[in-house]
């Protein structure tokens, strides 16, 4: 038993169907910089507090950084035999410095070390996360920019309601991956807690100096209480959570996007680069991108899902359960990044058909609400001017027309409080200006939103 880090306690060969059942290496081998990275903190407090000498340490670290260019560079052999990343490091540096090597796991157990490891993997994750998330913000505003005089039919239960500002529109996705974004950072600050020192569950009583391992490797603080701390899987649920929430705003536009691309709607030109063919019919260009985002939505919920049930009923401590939370990571956080890596390259190539949607802007009386309003102005109350507008908007389905059509005298005599101004509120173009509120889609308001966003991503004036 030898081989085996455990291997002095036991009598037999573990099992080979074991060895396979039980190894990570096939999936935590992405984890080698942060084994690495963490290895070395490591050994530098070892040898600032005594429990290794200078020299000892400049060669764990030198054969460390060897092995971590081996792996990256693809020379380095992976065994099932060997388990995990952990000891795939270990064992090599074994190999190469004998019982110096033996020294590096002084005051530390894999479930420190794992949870170290993966804490470092998820920050780096995040933090790649954020930068593409702000990518996609970016090429949101330029959309917005593109179509900033653009006028669209916005819609509730797929309804046509009222008339909004093409950028107004463009820019509700940019707040919801702005939350994201707050999620996800607000997320990191929680995660950014060391837990190297914990050892096995309960400390150790070497003199270790947890601080100095902090600060070397960017944590904000360590955690303080070390049964805690193996079994802590808090920041990783979270992380898929706002994952999570990441995928869930890519689907909804997805799917609109797919809708508004349809011969149906003809709202949306979609660049062909992102677009496929169909194998028989000849004339179709297909959404392939946004189906798939909208359908890979489902892979990123499915890894939240995993790992709030893996979690659910493990007492204190480590349980090696724990081992099968890295998969649902990986996968989501790839999902993800892929999603918006290619959302933002759809949003860029994509225009609005300004002539499709401005031949049917009249269609839906989308003036319908900002009439109701110019009651209210006049002193009506708002069920009456509501049950107003309706029989009017009746009126002009009997007769195809627009509430703008109107002759004002079926206008006064379905309320006397019109008036001749009645007009400045009448039609899309006079709907939308007259709109006032803060975030609503006034086009002052969606000028100062466009300015003010272009400016908190870094943009030029002209995108």
């Amino acid at each position: 038993m030898a081989e085996k880090p455990w291997g002095g306690r036991f009598a037999a060969q573990t099992d080979r169907r074991v060895e396979q059942f039980t190894e990570s290496i096939s999936f935590d081998h992405r984890l080698f910089e942060h084994d690495v990275v963490g290895s070395i903190a490591h050994a530098r407090m070892l040898a600032r507090v005594g429990l290794l000498t200078e020299a000892e340490c400049e060669q764990i670290v030198h054969v460390l950084s060897e092995i971590r260019q081996e792996i990256a560079e693809g020379r380095f052999p992976f065994s099932i035999e060997k388990e995990d990343i952990h000891m795939h490091i270990e064992s090599a540096l074994t190999a190469r410095l004998g019982d110096l090597g033996r020294k590096l796991h002084t005051a530390r157990s894999r479930n420190d070390q794992v949870a170290t490891d993966v804490k470092l993997w998820t920050r780096d994750a995040i933090d790649r996360l954020d930068g593409l998330l702000a990518d996609l913000q970016r090429a949101f505003v330029a959309f917005a920019d593109r179509h900033r005089d653009l006028i669209l039919p916005g819609y509730t239960h797929l309804q046509r309601a009222q008339p909004v500002l093409a950028p107004h529109y463009a820019l509700a996705f940019v707040e919801k991956f702005a939350r994201d974004r707050d999620r996800l950072a607000d997320c990191r600050r929680r995660l950014n807690v060391l837990p190297l020192g914990a050892a096995a569950l309960a400390g150790t009583t070497l003199p270790i100096d947890r601080e100095s391992v902090a600060r070397e490797l960017g944590f904000d603080s360590v955690a303080a209480n070390s049964l805690d701390v193996s079994s802590d899987r808090d920041f990783l649920a979270e992380t898929l959570f706002c994952l999570t929430l990441v995928a869930e705003h890519l689907s909804g536009w997805a799917e609109e996007w797919i809708l508004w691309s349809t011969q149906e709607f003809g709202f949306l030109l979609l660049p062909d680069s992102v677009c496929t063919g169909s194998s028989i019919m000849p004339q179709k260009k297909n959404p392939d991108v946004l189906e798939l985002i909208r359908g890979r939505t489902a892979r990123v919920v499915g890894a939240l899902q995993t790992v709030l049930v893996l979690i659910k009923g493990l007492p204190l401590a480590y349980n090696r359960d724990l081992q099968e939370d890295k998969l649902p990571l990986f996968d989501a956080v790839d999902t993800v990044s892929s999603c918006l890596e290619l959302a933002a390259v759809v949003v860029s190539g994509a225009e609005l058909n300004r002539d499709r949607i401005s031949s049917r802007l009249d269609e839906g009386f989308l003036d319908a609400t900002t009439l109701m309003e110019y009651l209210i102005l006049k002193g009506v109350p708002q069920r009456t001017g509501h049950e107003v507008v309706g029989r009017l908007v009746s009126l002009c389905e009997s007769r195809r027309c627009r509430l703008a059509d109107l002759p004002l005298d079926d206008l006064r005599a379905a309320c006397p409080a019109i008036d001749e101004d009645v007009s400045g509120s009448l039609g899309v173009e006079n709907a939308v200006k007259a709109f006032r509120s803060y975030g609503s889609t006034a086009p002052d308001q969606v000028s100062e939103q466009l300015t003010a966003w272009k400016a908190k991503l870094g943009q030029g004036p002209n995108g």
